[in-house]
């Protein structure tokens, strides 16, 4: 997901420098939710596997 988020980011600045501002903003708003979702999971993750409920633990 991280990844979408950085491509799309790249195309934001792409399209930035070609002089394309209304598709810049929206891939920039598209990369900016891609990444607070990103983050969003990861947090979840990382309270998940610190209280053990993670799918590692399994036993």
């Amino acid at each position: 997901m991280l990844s979408w988020a950085i491509a799309f980011l790249v195309a934001a600045l792409i399209a930035a420098v070609l002089g394309f501002g209304g598709v810049a903003s929206a891939f920039a708003g598209i990369a900016q939710i891609l990444f607070y979702i990103f983050v969003i999971v990861f947090a979840a993750m990382l309270v998940m596997h610190l209280l053990g409920r993670g799918a590692s633990s399994v036993r």
